[in-house]
C-alpha cells in the first residue's frame, strides 16, 4: 500500500487521531467501526469497549501505509533531517515588496494516494505589476528563481529575480547558491576551490545543495549543462532531493530538471534543457524509478520523459537510495508502474499505454484501482477520455457529451489548463462551450489558461465565445 501522510505530519496529531479512533469505536462510531475493519489484522473485537489504544494506532498507521505504529514512527524520525516546507522557508513570503503567486491554489505537491485529477486555484487576473524591491540578499533571488511546488510559482517570480540579479552585479561570484541558479559554471569552480565541500553541503534559503537550485532555478542561465557537470565532478549526489513538508517522496534532482506538476506546465514548466539534464543526472547514477518527477509529468499526454526514463531502466529495481534515506519507498516500483496505467487507462493515453506495454508494463484486472469507501470511483466521461484530437472528433462523432463535467471541469477546463492549444482547438471546433464554467470556481476555460499563464490560450477560447470572432452559433 502506498503511503498516505498528511503534509507535514505532526507526531502529537496522529497519537490525537489513535485517541479519537479509539473513543469512536468503543462508542459504536459507524465510521470508526469501518476503518477498524478495512485496517486492522483482527478486524473489529467482539466487545468494542475492549478496543485499546495501540488497536488504535495500528488502524492509524496501516491507514496511512505502514506496516505498524513504530515503522510509522521511524519513518517520522528518519525524514526529519531531509524534511523541507519551501513555503515556510521562503524569505519573500511575508515581504510585502516581493511578488507572490496571484491566486491560491487547492492543491501542491500531495500523498502519492491523493486524488490525481490536479485542481487549480480559482482563475484571477493574470495581470499584476510588482513595486520595486530595494537591495536583497542572495536568498531572496534563490527563492524567487526557483520552482517551490507550492501556490507561488509563477512567472513573474523568475522575472522579478532576473531583475534584481541584474541590479546586483557579481553576486554569483560572492554566493555559491546564487552561482547555482545562474547556472554560472565559471562562479562554481571559484566557490568549490575555495571549498570543496560548497558542492555538497546544504544552503540557502531552502536549506538545498548547490545542485537542487541548479535543476529547480526558472530563470535564464548562463551554462547549466556545464554547472551541473562542475557540481557533480565534484561530488554533488546526482539522488540529491528533499522530503517536500516531510511526505514521503522525494523530490530529487531529477524531478526538478523534468518539472511540470498539479499547477500546469505553464507555472510549473520543465527545465529548459530537462532532457540534457536528466541524462547527465541519469548518467552519474540517478536512480530512474523517481516517483515524484513520474506523478509531476503524467498530467500531460506528452511521453518524452517516460521515453527517457524507460530507457535508463524505469520499472526495474535500481538504487532504491531514497527507501534506504528514508527506511520505507513512498509506493513500491510495481505500484509506482500501476499508477502510471491507471492514469493512463482512464484519460485515454492510448500511445502511453503502448509504449509502457513494449516495456513489459501491462494493466491488468487485477489491477484495477479500488476507489475509496464507497467503491470504485467514476469512470470519466468519453470526452475527458478523448486524449488527441483524433480522439476528441472520434468521441463527438459518436455523440459524447462534450460538456460533461468530471471532477466539476469540462475537458475544455482541462486542456486550457495544461495549455494544450491542439486538444482546445479540436474541443472548439466540434462544438464544445467555451463559456461553460466549472462548478469549483464558476469560471470560465479561458480563465483556467489565463491562471495557468497560458495567455494565447486564453485568447482563443475567448474568441470563440459570443461575439468573438470564431463564434459560431450555428455549431451547436
Amino acid at each position: 500500500m502506498a503511503l498516505s501522510l498528511p503534509s507535514n505530519p505532526d507526531l502529537e496529531h496522529l497519537r490525537r487521531d489513535a485517541r479519537r479512533l479509539q473513543r469512536a469505536v468503543r462508542g459504536g462510531d459507524r465510521r470508526g467501526i469501518e476503518l477498524v475493519a478495512r485496517h486492522h489484522p483482527q478486524g473489529v473485537p467482539d466487545d468494542p469497549a475492549s478496543f485499546g489504544l495501540a488497536a488504535a494506532q495500528l488502524v492509524v498507521a496501516r491507514g496511512h501505509g505502514f506496516s505498524s505504529w513504530p515503522r510509522m514512527l521511524e519513518y517520522l524520525r528518519a525524514a526529519r533531517p531531509l524534511w523541507r516546507d519551501p513555503a515556510a522557508l521562503d524569505p519573500t513570503a511575508h515581504d510585502p515588496l516581493a511578488p507572490t503567486a496571484l491566486a491560491p491554489t487547492a492543491l501542491d505537491a500531495t500523498p502519492v494516494d491523493a486524488p490525481l485529477d490536479p485542481a487549480p486555484g480559482p482563475p484571477r487576473d493574470a495581470t499584476a505589476s510588482f513595486p520595486a524591491v530595494a537591495p536583497v540578499p542572495g536568498p531572496v533571488i534563490a527563492a524567487l528563481a526557483c520552482l517551490t511546488y507550492t501556490e507561488r510559482d509563477e512567472p513573474a517570480r523568475w522575472a522579478r529575480a532576473v531583475d534584481v540579479l541584474a541590479a546586483h552585479p557579481g553576486l554569483a561570484d560572492r554566493d555559491v547558491v546564487v552561482a547555482a541558479v545562474a547556472g554560472d559554471a565559471a562562479a562554481l569552480r571559484t566557490h568549490l576551490a575555495a571549498g570543496p565541500g560548497a558542492a555538497t553541503r546544504d544552503a540557502g534559503p531552502f536549506r538545498w545543495p548547490p545542485l537542487l537550485y541548479l535543476v529547480y532555478s526558472r530563470i535564464p542561465q548562463r551554462d547549466p549543462m556545464e554547472a551541473a557537470r562542475v557540481l557533480l565532478d565534484a561530488g554533488a549526489d546526482p539522488d540529491s532531493g528533499y522530503l517536500w513538508q516531510g511526505l514521503p517522496t522525494p523530490f530529487t534532482a531529477l524531478t526538478g530538471a523534468l518539472g511540470e506538476g498539479e499547477n500546469g506546465p505553464g507555472r510549473q514548466p520543465r527545465h529548459p534543457r530537462w532532457r540534457e539534464l536528466a541524462e547527465l543526472l541519469l548518467a552519474h547514477g540517478a536512480d530512474p524509478n523517481d516517483r515524484q518527477a513520474l506523478y509531476n509529468r503524467m498530467f500531460n499526454r506528452d511521453d518524452s520523459h517516460l521515453e527517457l526514463l524507460l530507457a535508463h531502466g524505469l520499472g526495474r529495481p535500481s538504487s532504491e537510495v531514497w527507501t534506504r534515506r528514508i527506511g520505507s519507498a513512498g509506493e513500491s516500483v510495481e505500484e509506482m508502474m500501476q499508477r502510471q496505467l491507471h492514469w493512463a487507462e482512464g484519460h485515454g493515453f492510448a500511445r502511453r499505454l503502448e509504449l509502457l506495454a513494449a516495456h513489459g508494463h501491462v494493466l491488468t484486472p487485477a489491477d484495477a484501482p479500488a476507489g475509496g469507501a464507497d467503491g470504485p470511483a467514476p469512470r470519466a466521461p468519453a470526452i475527458h477520455r478523448a486524449a488527441t484530437p483524433e480522439a476528441v472528433r472520434a468521441a463527438a462523432a459518436e455523440g459524447a457529451d462534450l460538456d460533461a463535467r468530471h471532477d466539476g471541469r469540462t475537458a475544455l477546463h482541462q486542456a486550457a489548463f495544461m495549455g494544450d492549444a491542439e486538444l482546445v482547438e479540436a474541443l472548439l471546433d466540434v462544438g464544445a462551450d467555451p463559456d461553460a464554467v466549472d462548478a469549483t470556481h464558476g469560471s470560465t476555460a479561458a480563465g483556467w489558461a489565463e491562471w495557468a499563464r497560458h495567455d494565447e490560450l486564453a485568447t482563443l477560447i475567448r474568441d470563440h465565445g459570443p461575439g468573438g470572432p470564431g463564434h459560431d452559433t450555428t455549431a451547436r
